[in-house]
């Protein structure tokens, strides 16, 4: 993993307006069963936990998602 993928969910939503704070939280929230868990690091520390996203990976599962246009 490189450390420099890693961002927070407020900062994926800044560099990606398609996607809310909300809805990544949601993604997030939900990454056990839509298969987003690989993209997800937590940290603790003695403050609270911090959720990372790694981008490369979201990415890929992102572009694992894409529905294919398919003309009858």
């Amino acid at each position: 993993m490189q450390y420099e993928d890693l961002r927070t969910i407020k900062q994926l939503a800044a560099s990606n307006p398609a996607f809310t704070e909300g809805s990544l939280r949601w993604l997030v929230f939900n990454a056990s069963s839509n298969g987003l868990a690989d993209a997800v690091v937590r940290v603790t520390d003695s403050q609270r936990p911090k959720v990372l996203i790694n981008v490369p990976v979201f990415n890929r599962w992102l572009e694992s998602r894409r529905m294919v246009d398919r003309k009858p």
